[in-house]
């Protein structure tokens, strides 16, 4: 009577951490305001991790590929469930994570006899002002933290560890400046943050008695390193742009122009 609950507590807390272990060297994810919307970055090797799930909602992701694609799918078909049977604006962000995908991962990770996702979203949407923007971070476990636009801090970051999250948000707020930033300032502050993260990560395997950060991050050689074999994948939500339209994957071309000088 006593064992069977015990066991089901050790089983959650071996999955937790066979699943962390395995985020530990995700690649990270950026959001970030620009002067007219939304910005997503991350770098990617060959699978895309940025995407529009509905009109003014972008989702992007770290963790086993299969995972990303599943979680994405779940959000389109709850986005537009949701836009069917009530309406286009009642599709927000906040009944999307709460009342369908945070209650799925919560689900798939706690029942121990089949297998978790493996994987980390970030979600944003866009409003029609910048107050009214959202960034929400979901977790495996369908835990989530929504950023507080009040605290007029509009970006977030998701990383494979807690060291590297925290290294990106201490990064971005040091270096936040002009919320009237253009896209091309935009690009290179979060391509910036992302090898902070990125390096923090690789750092928490440095050999035993090195502290993670101890080592000075450089992001640009970071970046340049890290870009010899993947490239960067960045989409925007523009306030601009026609209502049923306003998620736009930005071209090779333009992301290269805009980090030419890293």
């Amino acid at each position: 009577m006593i064992e069977e609950p015990y066991r089901w507590v050790e089983a959650i807390a071996n999955r937790r951490e066979y699943i962390e272990d395995q985020l530990r060297h995700g690649s990270p994810v950026v959001a970030l305001d620009y002067a007219d919307g939304l910005l997503l970055l991350t770098v990617s090797r060959e699978t895309r991790k940025v995407f529009e799930v509905y009109d003014r909602v972008a989702f992007a992701a770290l963790g086993h590929p299969a995972d990303i694609e599943r979680m994405r799918l779940v959000a389109i078909d709850l986005a537009h469930i949701e836009g069917f049977n009530r309406a286009v604006a009642d599709v927000s962000l906040r009944r999307l994570v709460n009342f369908g995908m945070s209650p799925a991962l919560k689900t798939a990770f706690e029942q121990v006899f089949s297998a978790p996702h493996i994987v980390k979203i970030l979600l944003a949407e866009l409003g029609d002002e910048p107050k009214q923007d959202s960034i929400v971070k979901l977790d495996y476990d369908g835990s989530f933290a929504r950023s507080e636009i009040e605290t007029r801090e509009p970006f977030d970051v998701l990383a494979g560890t807690g060291d590297a999250q925290k290294a990106m948000l201490d990064y971005l707020v040091e270096h936040n400046g002009d919320e009237h930033r253009s896209l091309e300032d935009a690009l290179k502050l979060a391509a910036k943050t992302w090898a902070v993260g990125m390096e923090m990560a690789e750092q928490s395997d440095s050999k035993e008695g090195e502290e993670p950060g101890k080592r000075e991050i450089e992001p640009e050689k970071v970046l340049k390193e890290y870009l010899k074999a993947r490239h960067v994948e960045a989409a925007v939500l523009e306030r601009s742009r026609p209502p049923t339209r306003k998620f736009r994957l930005l071209d090779e071309k333009e992301i290269r122009g805009a980090l030419k000088d890293l």
